[in-house]
C-alpha cells in the first residue's frame, strides 16, 4: 500500500511516498500579473553523477535538487540530515530502488566499505596492487584516503587497517569522554 506524506520544508506543495515516488501537490500558483492552477502529478526523476534519482522541489521561485532516497529515509525513517555521521544505504545496493523497505540508516564507514565491488580482498580497506605484487591497506579518515602500507599477506594488511581504526575510534570516543567530563565539570560549577 502506497503511503504519501509532506516533505520537510515543503508542506502543501510536494509529498513523498514509501514507494519512493515524489508528486507536486495542486495548488495556485502566482506569476507576474496572473495566477495559474498547477495539478497534482508525478514528478519525473532525473540521475544525479552518482546515480542516486533526484528530483527538482521549488519554493519562492528557488528550485533545489534532493535525492529521493534521502526525502524518503526523513519522512520514513524519521533520518535527521547530519553530514556523513549517519547516511542512507541501500539494502539491494540498487540505487534506483528508494522504497522504504529497502532503505536503511548507517554509518558512511560501514556504506563505503560493505561492498567491496572491484576489490580483490575480502577485507575491508584491503587490495592487491599488482605494481609491487604486495597487499595495500589504505583507511579513510574525514574524507580523505590515508596509505597504510604494503604487506606481504593480505591478513598482515587487514591488520594494520584494523590497528588505524581502533586508533580513529579510541580518538573519537576519548574525545566524547573528554567533552562529556567539561560539560559536567560546568555543570557543577554552575550549581
Amino acid at each position: 500500500m502506497e503511503i504519501w506524506k509532506d516533505i520537510e520544508g515543503y508542506e502543501g506543495l510536494y509529498q513523498v511516498s514509501n514507494l519512493g515516488k515524489v508528486k507536486s501537490l495542486e495548488r495556485k500558483v502566482k506569476r507576474s500579473n496572473h495566477t495559474i492552477n498547477v495539478k497534482e502529478k508525478i514528478l519525473k526523476y532525473a540521475l544525479s553523477k552518482h546515480g542516486y534519482r533526484v528530483v527538482s522541489l521549488w519554493k519562492n521561485n528557488k528550485g533545489k535538487t534532493k535525492s529521493i532516497h534521502v526525502l524518503v529515509a526523513v519522512c520514513f525513517l524519521n533520518h535527521k540530515p547530519n553530514g556523513y555521521l549517519l547516511v542512507v544505504d541501500h539494502i539491494d545496493e540498487n540505487k534506483e530502488n528508494n522504497s522504504s523497505n529497502n532503505l536503511r540508516l548507517t554509518t558512511n564507514r560501514f556504506n563505503c566499505t560493505r561492498n567491496q565491488k572491484g576489490f580483490s580482498s575480502q577485507y575491508v580497506g584491503v587490495h592487491w596492487h599488482k605494481s609491487y605484487n604486495k597487499w595495500q591497506s589504505i583507511i579513510m579518515i574525514k574524507g580523505k584516503y590515508k596509505y597504510l602500507g604494503r604487506f606481504h599477506s593480505e591478513h598482515e594488511a587487514h591488520l594494520a587497517y584494523q590497528k588505524a581504526l581502533n586508533k580513529i575510534l579510541n580518538y573519537e570516543n576519548s574525545n566524547k569522554r573528554l567533552k562529556q567530563h567539561q560539560n559536567q565539570q560546568v555543570i557543577n560549577f554552575e550549581l
